[in-house]
């Protein structure tokens, strides 16, 4: 088994002879918490793939595909079919992912799905600061990193030193102002948890929520608390990201969309409302103090804005029957997200799954679309069933935000079933 580490992606291969399968290949990797996985699919160069299924669960008796898998909403990506090209990526890791991971596929020899033992066991692990023997600083997980990773250490913030082994090699400070963190190379995103040198009032910012995805147009609160030294006096603070390290809220793209608010000592949140996908960015928090304190908390929070699609399993039947829906986005919009449907406009049902499965006939011209529950307003795209000409109204801009006394178009596109005429 061959490893390295691309960029915050785990690349895995799981075979040790080329073309050599149906043995117990089953592996064990160990990944960051928010980090991103990618395992080479394990096909005989002597085949021809005609499909390919990763998957970890069964739903009435067959193997469920990760991709239609709403645990996996927006964070799987299955590419290619041959030896070289085929990859499975899983993004923004998290407990619930921990499982043995299975793999099957289709020839253009055999109509019927090739099954074995191979595919890979996750685990999971944060990173933690703990002190050992002699007041020594060691970078913890709870499984060993497959990869043999380098460890990065941080003093308040600022890069200190790199090394293969998970212990800190110099003495810790002395100054209590101080706080260590540590990193692994390749996930400089995922840092631990900073831990002060002496005590407990040393430079430290800790973020409520370390990834956010939300929907496009809606309002977002990134939040953190922190600690500084007794010495300093807080002058104010502000939130940036890596395009510019001045305040935020002077930034043109964002006037009139910004708020900050100090919740409660050492807390504070800011808040941006109508959400474009060009705010998809990483946003961190700054300290200014007396004496010209200034300290950032790194990494910061990293932000996905994601418009809501309605697709269509292309394994469904096309001449009536059963078909399956799946409202998309980019990825997972809250912790458990209620998804709203509806036909030709008007509310079907809500649960809790974003797949939606429904009996259709051949000349059905009726339409579909979902929304996330809590924000109806931002509905999908409809989506035709069996026929481009069904019941669908698709609006150029969905907000629209012009100055009093000036004048404004509001434009649309529509379809209708071809047996009906226009009247109005």
């Amino acid at each position: 088994m061959a490893l390295r580490t691309a960029g915050s992606v785990l690349v895995v291969f799981l075979w040790s002879v080329a073309g050599v399968l149906g043995q117990n290949t089953v592996r064990s990797v160990c990944a960051l918490k928010g980090s991103s996985v990618d395992m080479h699919c394990p096909i005989p160069s002597v085949t021809q793939v005609t499909k390919i299924v990763w998957y970890n669960t069964q739903l009435n008796g067959k193997p469920y595909d990760l991709r239609w898998d709403p645990n996996y909403e927006g964070r799987v990506e299955l590419r290619g079919t041959t030896e070289k090209d085929c990859i499975l990526r899983i993004t923004d890791l998290r407990e619930r992912d921990i499982a043995t991971y299975y793999f099957r596929y289709k020839t253009n020899q055999y109509s019927e799905w090739k099954y074995g033992s191979y595919g890979f066991t996750l685990s999971l692990t944060d990173l933690k600061v703990e002190r050992i023997y002699d007041n020594k600083l060691t970078c913890k997980t709870t499984c060993t990193l497959t990869g043999n990773p380098t460890y990065i250490w941080y003093k308040n913030g600022q890069h200190l030193d790199e090394s293969t082994s998970p212990q800190y090699k110099d003495p810790v400070s002395s100054n209590y102002e101080d706080s260590y963190s540590c990193a692994v190379k390749g996930h400089e995103d995922l840092h631990s948890p900073a831990v002060c040198a002496q005590g407990h009032n040393c430079w430290r910012v800790t973020y409520t929520k370390r990834r956010i995805c939300v929907l496009k147009g809606s309002t977002v609160d990134i939040s953190c608390s922190y600690t500084h030294p007794y010495s300093y006096i807080e002058q104010g603070s502000f939130w940036f990201t890596q395009k510019r390290t001045v305040d935020l809220s002077t930034y043109p793209e964002y006037a009139g969309r910004v708020e900050y608010n100090r919740n409660t000592e050492n807390h504070h949140t800011m808040t941006i409302t109508h959400l474009t996908e060009n705010d998809s960015a990483e946003y961190k928090f700054r300290l200014l103090t007396t004496d010209e304190g200034r300290f950032s908390g790194l990494p910061g929070v990293m932000l996905t804005v994601t418009d809501i699609l309605l697709e269509m399993d292309p394994t469904s039947v096309s001449e009536g029957g059963r078909v399956t829906l799946r409202c998309r986005t980019q990825c997972t919009v809250g912790l458990n997200p209620t998804y709203i449907w509806y036909k030709n406009r008007q509310y079907i049902e809500q649960r809790t799954s974003s797949i939606y499965s429904k009996y259709v006939y051949r000349k059905d011209v009726d339409s579909y679309s979902c929304a996330v529950k809590g924000h109806e307003d931002l509905r999908s795209p409809a989506v035709c069933v069996h026929s481009s000409n069904c019941w669908r109204v698709t609006y150029t801009k969905r907000r629209i935000c012009v100055l009093k006394g000036s004048t404004v178009n509001i434009s649309c596109s529509y379809t209708h079933p071809t047996s009906y005429i226009e009247q109005g």
